[in-house]
């Protein structure tokens, strides 16, 4: 993708540089940024992000060429969505694709004090209801709607159907596939933080893409087991999420996270290993951690989720970087990387 953009808030071209390059998913016609902005930062995941703070970093990865903006009701019970809605309002409604959730709907009544108990620093003025029904998902659209101020939605996913799995193959899908044909939304798919329902999903419906979160990653590469070979086998797209699994790849130390838990010691060890390879080589580890889910041609976007105009900044930048063969082999030869597992 070239050309430029005169300021941040308009014209459908994307800086140069990779994090603007495009691929479309599947027979859906919707093209994703190689790299696609993450909305749960904007939700205040974890620690408060100031309004002017969410709206600078969404200013920032714009002007880096993304054009790929992903939330759901469940970060920040809708903060997200109104703060990405606001932050989009006013650029060409066909420059950028939208991706938002369904499956958790937010209803008054909530127990009070904060949401940090869902990782979210916002007051718990609502209470998510778990509704994977035909009635939930249209219901879910249309508050989602409401809240980003927007025309449309590009891209709905099903949120995390795990224990849910009879109703959302039976009912949420089937509604989904009608949104779609109604030409409600462009494309639809799943997302989740398991390989064996995303590959049913990928076999049994016409999904166009589905949310691979911290399963292809360089310490989960489990992702290629059946979720990638079944989603290049039909061309759907696979976005990627929590590449830095849960901060530990982006900070491998004590107390760490990873899988949203303190990483245990031979996670975190391994962690340790794979950046002192990649550093040897002169490559951030985080570096190699983006670069690394792009060698696998279903793999359409990779998903990040900042939290300033420096984090947004830092994820294009750390994709221009170019990264050595020999790192990669020597990935190879410590066992760090399986022989089968395909690297840029």
């Amino acid at each position: 993708m070239t050309g430029g953009t005169p300021d941040a808030r308009s014209g459908n071209a994307a800086p140069p540089g990779p994090a603007g390059r495009r691929r479309t998913l599947g027979r859906s016609g919707v093209p994703l940024t190689a790299l696609s902005f993450g909305g749960a930062a904007l939700g205040n995941l974890y620690t408060a992000v100031t309004p002017d703070q969410a709206t600078a970093t969404v200013d920032a990865a714009w002007d880096q060429g993304i054009r790929a903006f992903d939330t759901a009701p469940h970060y920040g019970l809708g903060l997200s969505e109104r703060r990405l809605g606001a932050a989009l309002r006013d650029r060409p409604r066909d420059a950028y694709v939208l991706s938002t959730k369904v499956g958790r709907l937010l209803r008054p009544g909530g127990p009070g004090g904060d949401d940090l108990a869902h990782g979210f620093a916002v007051p718990a003025t609502h209470r998510r209801v778990r509704d994977f029904s035909a009635d939930g998902v249209r219901r879910s659209i249309e508050e989602s709607l409401y809240r980003l101020g927007l025309d449309r939605i590009d891209l709905a996913y099903l949120h995390d159907p795990d224990d849910h799995a009879e109703q959302a193959f039976g009912e949420a899908y089937p509604a989904l596939e009608r949104l779609r044909a109604e030409g409600v939304v462009r494309a639809i798919g799943a997302g989740m933080n398991q390989t064996a329902m995303l590959a049913r999903f990928l076999r049994d419906t016409d999904v166009d893409a589905v949310l691979l979160a911290g399963r292809y990653t360089l310490l989960d590469p489990s992702g290629l087991d059946e979720v990638l070979p079944e989603a290049a086998a039909r061309h759907r797209g696979v976005i990627i999420g929590g590449v830095l699994n849960s901060g530990l790849l982006a900070d491998p130390r004590p107390g760490a996270t990873y899988d949203y838990a303190p990483a245990a010691r031979p996670v975190l060890e391994r962690a340790l290993r794979l950046k002192a390879v990649t550093e040897r080589h002169g490559v951030p580890l985080r570096a190699a951690t983006l670069h690394f889910p792009f060698a696998h041609p279903a793999v359409a976007s990779v998903l990040i989720g900042p939290r300033s105009p420096t984090e947004a900044t830092d994820a294009t930048e750390l994709l221009r970087r170019p990264i050595p063969a020999d790192m990669w082999a020597e990935l190879r030869s410590e066992g760090l990387l399986p022989a089968h597992v395909p690297t840029p």
